[in-house]
């Protein structure tokens, strides 16, 4: 599935690796890596085997699983359409609280003591996926995990994930997209490096140059 779903994301251009011209994130950091999910849902077989990779996650690790909460807004769609296949109901939860009617910040039915399954688009430094789950637990949810489509692995998202007591799968990583789009021509055999050395410390630039500064 990690393989085929790495396929999946760089056929698209959903991810999409550009070591030779660094984009900049927010931040400022120089990243090689471009990763916009979204496409996924303009791309019927490839959603297909997102929305059902995500539904067969669910069914492995979450097997008890009552609601999928999906993370606001790239997770909805996901949340919406792998619930649908599950039979399983869901919702979402905000960013942050409405600043009218009832103020909600977890739209849909949620009961305390409710089995829920947070479900990402995209995982980096885990902050944002984190805070959903905070959210959800505040509620009276009992929160089993994390689904998403793609995971960067960073450490900083890692030991987050650990200190919250949160796991996460996903369909797919940064490891497996770095050898799928250098055995498929989308990158060189030799830029792999450079991209695990980005993905162990991004806020150190010397990838750029592999290796030296």
């Amino acid at each position: 599935m990690q393989e085929r779903i790495a396929k999946d994301l760089l056929s698209i251009g959903a991810v999409f690796l550009r070591p030779e011209e660094p984009f900049t994130w927010a931040s400022g950091i120089k990243s090689p890596v471009y990763c916009d999910n979204r496409l996924t849902l303009t791309a019927p077989a490839v959603r297909s085997d997102v929305e059902n990779g995500l539904a067969e996650l669910i069914r492995t690790y979450y097997p008890e699983a009552e609601v999928l909460m999906g993370t606001s807004t790239a997770g909805i769609a996901h949340a919406a359409i792998t619930g649908h296949i599950l039979g399983l109901p869901m919702g979402y939860v905000r960013s942050g609280s409405k600043d009218h009617g009832r103020q909600n910040r977890i739209e849909g039915k949620l009961e305390p003591g409710q089995r829920v399954v947070v479900v990402e688009d995209l995982i980096s430094t885990g902050g944002s996926v984190i805070d959903v789950v905070e959210a959800l637990r505040e509620a009276g949810a009992q929160v089993l995990g994390i689904v998403s489509i793609f995971t960067y692995g960073m450490q900083k998202g890692l030991d987050r994930l650990a200190a919250a007591q949160v796991e996460n799968h996903s369909l797919t990583n940064f490891d497996v997209i770095t050898q799928v789009a250098a055995r498929e021509g989308y990158i060189r055999q030799e830029d792999v490096d450079r991209l695990i050395a980005f993905r162990n410390n991004p806020s150190d630039e010397s990838w750029i140059t592999g290796g030296t500064k």
